[in-house]
């Protein structure tokens, strides 16, 4: 009787699929939107992949076998990128399907919030074992204060700094988003500080702004639930350009050339 390997038993939950992903890593991508986050932010684009335990069940070996249906779009630069959600509250899936594209060559991208990041067992030995087979960290970096984050996101994020750090001292590639929403994560002082943490990381070799937009509202809307930034205003290009000057962003991207 053959013995079924781990990644051929293992499924995970998946919102949706992306064949052609242009903004989610380097090149043309395979993009992979994993169902369940525990962020609550409150400019979301995706609520409806919050709930955790639902959606598509995938094994690893069927999902690369589909991603590699589109790997002649891919050329030098493109690759695989997990996304959510957010893909580490299904680490042992997201190990296994990284390993598997691992071993056929494949460039991995991992999109995460970081919040399901700790040092505590056994979430951490299995995260140290999810690294080895990550190429790129795309990290989104919400807020500096604490007590902002919580107020924007509902969690805390010490944590997730320190997912940052510690990416950073395993020589682990990063790409760093902030998303810019006026009078909520675009003030001086934040940005500011935000700029001195990065200045730290040693492996950060993209820094982007994105800027707010209500594109997601809808959403919202059909979940029944309450949007509260309804009433906010997309930021100007001075405002974005600003906080692109406060980062440094034209000079940290150049590491990335």
């Amino acid at each position: 009787m053959e013995v079924e390997t781990m990644h051929e038993t293992f499924t995970g939950n998946i919102h949706s699929l992306e064949t052609f992903g242009l903004v989610d890593g380097p090149g043309v991508r395979f993009v992979v939107f994993m169902q369940g986050c525990r962020m609550r932010c409150k400019y979301c684009h995706n609520p409806e992949t919050w709930k955790e335990n639902c959606g598509e069940q995938w094994t690893p070996k069927a999902l690369l076998k589909r991603a590699l249906r589109y790997r002649m779009y891919w050329g030098k630069d493109g690759g695989i990128t997990v996304s959510g959600g957010e893909p580490m509250l299904q680490v042992e899936f997201l190990t296994e399907f990284f390993k598997l594209a691992k071993q056929e060559g494949i460039h991995t991208a991992l999109d995460t919030s970081g919040n399901p990041f700790t040092k505590e067992e056994p979430f951490y030995h299995q995260w140290l074992e999810l690294i080895k087979y990550v190429d790129l960290v795309i990290l989104d970096l919400k807020e500096m204060d604490p007590q902002k984050h919580k107020k924007l996101t509902g969690q805390e994020n010490a944590n997730i700094l320190e997912m940052a750090e510690e990416l950073s001292k395993r020589g682990v590639d990063l790409w760093v988003r902030h998303v810019l929403v006026p009078d909520l994560t675009d003030d001086e002082d934040g940005l500011k500080d935000l700029r001195l943490f990065l200045d730290k990381l040693k492996t950060v070799k993209r820094v982007e702004i994105l800027p707010y937009h209500t594109l997601g509202l809808f959403k919202w809307e059909k979940l029944g639930i309450h949007y509260s930034l309804k009433d906010t205003p997309v930021p100007s290009e001075e405002q974005v350009a600003k906080a692109e000057q406060i980062l440094g962003i034209e000079k940290k991207n150049q590491k990335e050339r």
